[in-house]
């Protein structure tokens, strides 16, 4: 399973983005190997431009399976944040390090179109297989 993350999401429709890399994701939504949590689906909303665009893309989104924020994912977080802070990389969005932490604590991987998920990889205790929807600087 993969957890989504906006920087995936937004660029799915990209005409940069390999029609088979996009058949496969969406083969995945499809087969239920993919899913979402809250700091995704708010990111997900956020980026609507009307209330009937933020409806149909939280009703579309929410069919997917979802991982909760549970007392351990906010401590794998806060944990992960601190080995950051340590390494001089805290400054990586608070959103980027529960997704990470939320797919730490399901056993599931990330994605992406992000490094920030490389160096939560490289610099903290999160183990989760970070997944480039393409290779970086491709769409």
């Amino acid at each position: 399973m993969l957890l989504l993350d906006n920087s995936a999401w937004a660029r799915l429709a990209s005409p940069c983005l390999d029609q088979s890399r996009a058949e496969e994701v969406a083969g995945w939504m499809l087969g239920g190997e993919l899913a979402v949590c809250l700091p995704f689906l708010l990111e997900a909303g956020y980026s609507a431009r009307s209330a009937s665009e933020h409806a149909d893309i939280v009703a579309r989104l929410t069919r997917l399976d979802e991982v909760r924020i549970t007392e351990a994912v906010e401590s794998s977080a806060l944990r992960a944040q601190e080995e950051l802070a340590r390494a001089g990389h805290h400054r990586l969005p608070p959103s980027d390090v529960i997704i990470a932490a939320c797919a730490h604590e399901s056993g599931a991987g990330v994605l992406h179109y992000d490094a920030h998920y490389d160096v939560l990889c490289a610099r903290t205790s999160l183990r989760f297989d970070s997944e480039w929807l393409a290779p970086t600087g491709r769409i």
